[in-house]
């Protein structure tokens, strides 16, 4: 079983990652996962810390000449804001070290700050913002790339543009190709396959800025190449649609979780929404009218592109803070404020191909197993005869 896990804290060391069950002989590109830290960095209405971190991931175990071994993969990726903070947080208390804290007692609205530090009986949520914060999805980006890097070996691609930045929205679909192409671009806007709906966003964000705001919005994850199969109806667990949306919401931020046109969907009569099947005599395969479904029927992949969209709300810490209540006195306060962003929807849209990919990867071992990826090659060459000769 495919299985990650991640650790650390915003301003702490590092952030560590462990993914476990990758088959042996997969290819590994530090430069590709770079890639991908890069990636989720970008994005007009980022916070100073874009501008102090350089994200690089180290792997320590699992890869060796590049190549996958079959044993767990450690990757570590260094916090270099942590010259700043080795007084504040030191992992050994030390004389003085009361004094040189940065607590936080106003805890902010809308962030894990109050039910973390009653949670776990912290009268300071330091402790619970800086494992909480976004940070900590860097690590899984560099998970999310080694999951990319086995399924791209068997024709699956993962990526992900903006839907929409507060109340800009892009009023068409995006083609395959647009996607590909706002992937490889060298400066990241706002992630938006249209440049006069981008132009739209940005204005939105602009606002923000002024006001001492934030702002949400929606981004899509789409997988292009998936075979039908992944998943199961058989078990509750099993259905692939639940583990996405699962693992969309686990994202700081996010607050819902679409697939397909699901909100459209629900809205419209059966028979404007299920998807018409037909059969490629001269392909020797079974297609759709369209993919409203995106591309997941009873749990199952149906083989076109799987499409997944997170509702991202504005993010807590605003450079207005809103009304809270000081842990400490029990009076009213302004909340606290620590750097950050105005708008992460094209970050976000990043992380949620790094988990879309985790989630298909697990999917996909699960059906095709092998400890070698020519032995998981094996398995699916001979699925993909028995699709077609169906």
């Amino acid at each position: 079983m495919l299985r990650f896990e991640t650790a650390g804290e915003s301003h702490g060391e590092c952030l560590v990652a462990t993914l476990t069950g990758l088959p042996a002989g997969i290819p590994i590109s530090l430069d590709t996962i770079n890639r991908e830290l890069w990636r989720r960095q970008q994005g007009y209405g980022r916070g100073g810390r874009m501008k102090i971190e350089t994200d690089r991931a180290e792997i320590v175990a699992g890869v060796r000449h590049s190549h996958t071994i079959g044993s767990p993969v450690a990757i570590v990726i260094r916090n270099k804001d942590w010259q700043n903070w080795t007084q504040a947080l030191p992992v050994e208390d030390i004389d003085g070290a009361e004094d040189k804290r940065k607590p936080v007692t106003r805890p902010r609205p809308g962030h894990a700050d109050l039910a973390g530090s009653l949670k776990y009986n912290f009268h300071d949520a330091r402790y619970i913002l800086e494992r909480a914060s976004a940070r900590e999805t860097a690590a899984r980006v560099a998970v999310g790339a080694m999951a990319k890097a086995l399924l791209g070996e068997f024709g699956i691609q993962v990526l992900s543009h903006v839907i929409a930045v507060g109340t800009a929205r892009l009023e068409r679909a995006a083609a395959w190709e647009e996607i590909v192409a706002l992937s490889q671009k060298e400066e990241v806007l706002l992630g938006c396959v249209d440049a006069e709906a981008e132009a739209r966003m940005k204005a939105v964000v602009d606002e923000a800025y002024k006001t001492g705001d934030t702002v949400g919005g929606v981004f899509e994850v789409v997988a292009h190449g998936a075979p039908p199969g992944l998943g199961s109806h058989v078990t509750w667990d099993s259905r692939l649609d639940g583990r996405l949306a699962q693992a969309i919401v686990s994202m700081q931020a996010v607050k819902g979780v679409e697939v397909g046109i699901a909100a459209e969907g629900a809205a419209s009569f059966g028979s404007k929404v299920q998807d018409t099947i037909h059969y490629d005599r001269e392909d020797r395969r079974f297609t759709r009218g369209a993919n409203r479904a995106g591309g997941l029927e009873g749990g199952m992949t149906n083989g076109q592109d799987v499409l997944v969209r997170g509702l991202l709300k504005p993010i807590s810490t605003l450079r207005r803070p809103l009304e809270s209540i000081d842990l400490e006195t029990r009076e009213p306060a302004l909340a606290a404020y620590e750097r950050s962003d105005v708008a992460v929807v094209p970050a976000a849209g990043v992380i949620g191909e790094a988990m879309v990919a985790i989630v298909l990867a697990q999917a996909f071992l699960e059906k095709f197993g092998g400890d070698s990826l020519a032995e998981t090659r094996r398995n699916y060459e001979g699925y993909l005869e028995q699709v077609k000769n169906f």
